[in-house]
C-alpha cells in the first residue's frame, strides 16, 4: 500500500487537505495516509501525529511561544518518515513550519506538493526561492501566487481555488430566514469576526459598537453565525455588553452571507467565501502590535483584504488596526447600505474576483498532481 504524508496546521488546511484525500482515494483505493492535521483529516482516515489546528495563531510574534513545541514535533516526524517511507508529500498552508518539512522531504528524497504556499506574493519572496530550491512542486490557488513561483524557479500547476466548489449555503433565504426566526423583509447585516479567539476578542467589540450607530439609523437585524472553534461562553459575554439583539446563529456561515446585504467581516478566507456569493464586506484586520509594525517592514502590499489584493485595488473598503473605529466603518457602512449604485457595483467587482479564482475543480486536480508527482497514479 503506498503511504502519503500530509501536513497542515490550521483549520482551514485541515479541511482542504480532507477534501483532497477524499479525491485521492477516489483515484486510487490504494492508498495510506499519515501525518499532521486536525480531525477532518483524520476523519478522511489519516493516522495523525499531532493535531495543531487549536494552537493556530495570527502574526509573527503570536506564534513565537509555539516554537518549542513544534521543533518536537518536527524531531517526530523525520522518524515517521524514516520508518514509513511515504511515496510522496502534501503540505497545505503552514508556511514556516512547512518550509521546514519541505527541506526534510527533500533529504529523504521525497517528491513534495506544496497547496496553498507561502504567501510569498505579500511578503517575503525569500521563501518562494526556497521553496523552488527545495524542488517543492507548487499547487497554486491564486493567479499572483502562480506568477512568483514561476519566477522563483518553481514548478507551478494554477489549480485554482477550491472555495469555488465549496461555497454553497445548503439552505436557502427563505428557509434560512425561517431556521434563524428573522424577518426577510427587514435589512440583515452580518457580523463575522473571525474563528479565533484572539480576532473575536479584538475585532468583535469594535463590531458591535458599529452596529449599534448603524442601528441607531436604520431598521437592521443582525446576525452572528459561529464557528465551532469559538466559545459560545465569549460571544455571550462580550454580546452582553452591547444592547443590541445580535442573533448568534450555529455555523451556517454561508447563510448568514447570503441573507445579509452588508457583512462585517475579518480579513482572511472568509473574505472570499463572501465574495463567491457577491456580498458586499467591510473587511477588518488587527494584529499584536510588535507583528504590525514588523509588517511594516516585512509586507509589501496595498491592501490586506484578498478580493483588494487579487484585483489590485480597493474594491470594498478595508479598516485596519488603529483605524478601526466605529464612528467611521458605521459612515462607511451607511453609505453602502444607502446607494444602491455602490452595492451593484462591489457586486460587479466580486464577480470579477471569482474569474480570477479559476475554475471549479480545484481539488480533485490537486489531487491529481500530488499522485501523478509521487508515481503512485
Amino acid at each position: 500500500m503506498n503511504k502519503v504524508l500530509l501536513v497542515a496546521g490550521e483549520a482551514s488546511g485541515d479541511l482542504h487537505a480532507a477534501r483532497v484525500m477524499e479525491e485521492m482515494k477516489e483515484l486510487n483505493d490504494n492508498l495510506e495516509f499519515i501525518g499532521i492535521g486536525g480531525q477532518r483529516m483524520a476523519a478522511a482516515g489519516m493516522e495523525v501525529l499531532f493535531d495543531p489546528t487549536s494552537r493556530s495563531t495570527i502574526g509573527f510574534v503570536e506564534a513565537i511561544k509555539h516554537l518549542p513545541l513544534l521543533w518536537g514535533v518536527l524531531k517526530d516526524l523525520e522518524e515517521l518518515i524514516e520508518r514509513a517511507e511515504p511515496a510522496v508529500a502534501l503540505l497545505v498552508d503552514y508556511s514556516a513550519f512547512n518550509l521546514r518539512v519541505a527541506k526534510l522531504t527533500q533529504e529523504k528524497g521525497i517528491p513534495t506538493v506544496n497547496y496553498f504556499a507561502p504567501s510569498a506574493w505579500a511578503w517575503g519572496k525569500w521563501r518562494a526561492r526556497k521553496m523552488a530550491r527545495r524542488e517543492a512542486k507548487i499547487a497554486s490557488v491564486f493567479p499572483m501566487e502562480a506568477e512568483v513561483y514561476r519566477q522563483a524557479g518553481a514548478e507551478v500547476n494554477f489549480v485554482g481555488h477550491p472555495l469555488l466548489d465549496i461555497v454553497e449555503p445548503q439552505l436557502n433565504k427563505e428557509e434560512a430566514a425561517a431556521e434563524f426566526e428573522i424577518d426577510l423583509d427587514s435589512e440583515i447585516i452580518g457580523l463575522l469576526p473571525g474563528s479565533r479567539e484572539q480576532e473575536i476578542k479584538g475585532l468583535l467589540p469594535p463590531m458591535l459598537a458599529t452596529a449599534e450607530l448603524i442601528a441607531a439609523q436604520r431598521e437592521v437585524q443582525f446576525l452572528l453565525p459561529r464557528a465551532e472553534t469559538v466559545s459560545q461562553d465569549l460571544l455571550t459575554e462580550l454580546i452582553a455588553e452591547s444592547d443590541l439583539e445580535i442573533k448568534v446563529v450555529e455555523g451556517h456561515s454561508y447563510e448568514v452571507m447570503n441573507l445579509a446585504k452588508l457583512i462585517l467581516v475579518a480579513s482572511g478566507t472568509a473574505t472570499l467565501e463572501a465574495a463567491c456569493l457577491g456580498t458586499p464586506m467591510i473587511i477588518l484586520y488587527q494584529t499584536a502590535f510588535l507583528t504590525w509594525c514588523l509588517a511594516q517592514i516585512l509586507v509589501d502590499v496595498p491592501y490586506i483584504g484578498l478580493p483588494n489584493l487579487i484585483l489590485e485595488e480597493e474594491i470594498v473598503p478595508e479598516f485596519l488596526q488603529k483605524e478601526i473605529k466605529a464612528e467611521s466603518i458605521a459612515q462607511v457602512g451607511l453609505q453602502i447600505l444607502n446607494s444602491p449604485t455602490k452595492q451593484a457595483q462591489i457586486k460587479k467587482n466580486l464577480e470579477q474576483v471569482v474569474t480570477e479564482l479559476g475554475a471549479g475543480g480545484a481539488t480533485k486536480r490537486v489531487a491529481e498532481m500530488v499522485l501523478e508527482v509521487g508515481g503512485v497514479k
